[in-house]
């Protein structure tokens, strides 16, 4: 998710750097590959001798949904100490998921003495793992099942209540073509998503995600954040493919220009 995100920041015009793990394969050869063509910074990327590089197998279905079989190797080291956290301090926000939770709480206490924002993408994961690198970040997006797994409630706006209590972070929820939804205090606020016919919703969170935290690294306010992300995500969605679908900054600026936004 985070190397989609990556993807999506380079091609939005912001200079993105990623950090991860990756096997001596391949697989991994291939990954850094893809993302340096992207203009990526990949120079602290670990490759673990002897491990697998994750993969997954997608299928796309003909109303664009998608359904992910994801494959993780446990030799993939797990240690977080070789993390370049120094380098943090001059950066302008951070971003990271569930996937290597260890990895994500060091980014986030890096992010926290920098003073900058540090987004969490609350997809689906361990419910423990959800909620506490949510307190640990400033501004947390939640898929709809990561939300549901985070709070241990099916019912959204009780679930959304429930993660916003427990945590200092602006807490909310991507809803898709309904665009973005978060606590404002006691208020719940919601920026609608663009009217777009989707062919294929692979990694438009992930795209979602990594616009929103070039937002707000730009200095963009959450409505006004959420709002390019929710452009980015749509305009990936119209197009066949993950990471390859995402747009560019000059294609997000005319679709915001258009308004073509669903009502409230």
């Amino acid at each position: 998710m985070a190397a989609n995100a990556s993807v999506a920041v380079a091609r939005l015009g912001g200079s993105a750097a990623y950090w991860g793990r990756i096997g001596d394969d391949d697989v991994g050869t291939r990954i850094v590959a893809d993302l340096r063509a992207e203009g990526v910074d990949t120079s602290a990327v670990r490759r673990a001798p002897g491990a697998t590089s994750s993969s997954d197998a997608i299928l796309v279905g003909s109303n664009g949904e998608r359904l992910i079989c994801a494959y993780s190797d446990s030799a993939l080291d797990p240690d977080p100490a070789w993390l370049p956290l120094t380098s943090v301090a001059q950066v302008d926000v951070v971003l990271a998921d569930v996937r290597w939770p260890a990895g994500a709480a060091r980014l986030f206490a890096a992010a926290s003495a920098a003073r900058i924002p540090a987004v969490f993408d609350g997809d689906v994961g361990p419910p423990d793992a959800l909620l506490d690198l949510a307190r640990c970040a400033t501004h947390v997006a939640f898929s709809q099942p990561g939300l549901i797994q985070a709070a241990g409630i099916d019912a959204v706006g009780k679930a959304l209540e429930r993660v916003a209590a427990a945590t200092a972070a602006i807490v909310g929820l991507t809803l898709g073509e309904d665009g973005f939804l978060w606590r404002d205090g006691a208020a719940k606020r919601r920026v609608p998503a663009p009217r777009v016919a989707a062919v294929d919703t692979l990694a438009a969170g992930d795209v979602w995600h990594g616009a929103f935290a070039l937002g707000l690294g730009e200095g963009m306010d959450i409505p006004k954040a959420a709002q390019f992300a929710n452009a980015a995500a749509a305009l990936k969605c119209t197009r066949v493919g993950g990471r390859r679908g995402a747009p560019t900054r000059q294609e997000v600026d005319a679709t915001l220009s258009q308004q073509l936004f669903n009502s409230l």
